[in-house]
């Protein structure tokens, strides 16, 4: 967030840059307060600058959770589940 608003820049309002980025409303603001992106806020909406969005959308970041994959013990274990005979 910045102080004063650069009228020389362009800029979208966060439902904007949510769409054009593919990404949700709350993930634009989180970004801008966290001063990942460049942008302003006028009362309770912000703006995010047009070159910023450009910026941080060009550069490589990291992909969200990945599921975890099954230990061989977990493996295992669900085998022998399957191939037991029940008493």
């Amino acid at each position: 967030m910045l102080k004063h608003i650069d009228i020389t820049r362009d800029y979208l309002t966060t439902p904007q840059a949510a769409d054009r980025a593919n990404l949700s409303r709350l993930h634009i603001a989180r970004l801008l307060r966290d001063k990942k992106l460049e942008g302003f806020q006028m009362g309770r909406e912000w703006f995010v600058y047009v070159d910023s969005l450009e910026r941080y959308l060009a550069s490589p970041r990291k992909t969200g959770p990945k599921k975890k994959k099954p230990t061989d013990e977990s493996k295992e274990a669900g085998e022998n589940a399957q191939h037991s005979t029940p008493n």
